[in-house]
């Protein structure tokens, strides 16, 4: 018997016993609206409200949750002729870090398609705007305590914004410094725990699976975003 798969006899696939645990066919999240009894503010914040929401589950009784309402934020990994990806180090107070990141912002625009905003970030962040776009990958950032959803473009063909025409920065992004790396260097560095930022290990991982791949599975810029609501 292989290590590890004692007392697994009778589990077929991801389904349980016998299969017969779960939905068959391809492998996609289930969204779903289950009745909410009653919602109110917990804490209304400068950014970001908690919201205390009480919700049927069925069978499972009503439980009480309480999460951040967030926005919905895009990250650009934007790639330059080299294959290297644009990197920024912003301080993250809640974390006490100056983290290695992407350049990424909140959907904070009223209006403003997803990748158009991920395009100005890119020219505030990083001085640089891209003439070829697609999505990369979407994830949930901490579905048990927020409803983050964050999309992850890919950006290539890369030019430099001239310098009058740059944003200002302050706050934290102030004198941000920028570096390009390798995609294997920015990947080992992930895995080996040096840096820590999940959008960054996602589009990196992403990345390199895409390049792997002829970049077969990129979407297009306008891709569906079912989790996002705007």
């Amino acid at each position: 018997m292989t290590e590890g798969a004692e007392g697994l006899e009778g589990f077929e696939g991801t389904g349980g016993p016998g299969g017969s645990g779960g939905p068959e066919g391809e492998l996609a999240d289930r969204y779903a609206d289950l009745p909410v009894l009653h919602s109110e503010v917990a804490l209304h914040g400068i950014v970001w409200d908690v919201v205390r929401d009480r919700v049927d589950l069925g069978a499972a009784g009503e439980v009480t949750r309480e999460y951040v309402r967030h926005t919905g934020a895009v990250a650009v990994a934007a790639l330059d002729s080299r294959g290297r990806i644009c990197l920024i180090q912003q301080y993250r107070h809640p974390v006490r870090a100056y983290e290695w990141e992407i350049p990424a912002g909140l959907l904070d625009v009223d209006g403003e398609p997803p990748h158009v905003g991920a395009a100005r970030e890119l020219h505030e962040e990083a001085d640089l705007v891209a003439r070829t776009w697609h999505v990369l990958a979407d994830y949930v950032s901490s579905p048990g305590g927020l409803d983050e959803v964050l999309r992850i473009y890919l950006a290539r063909d890369l030019a430099t914004v001239p310098a009058g025409e740059r944003h200002e920065r302050d706050s934290e992004e102030l004198g941000m410094p920028v570096r390009w790396v390798a995609l294997e260097e920015a990947r080992d560095a992930f895995l080996a725990g040096r840096v820590h930022n999940a959008t960054l290990g996602i589009a990196v991982l992403a990345a390199l699976a895409a390049r792997d791949q002829d970049w077969a599975t990129v979407r297009p810029v306008d891709a569906p975003w079912p989790g996002h609501r705007a």
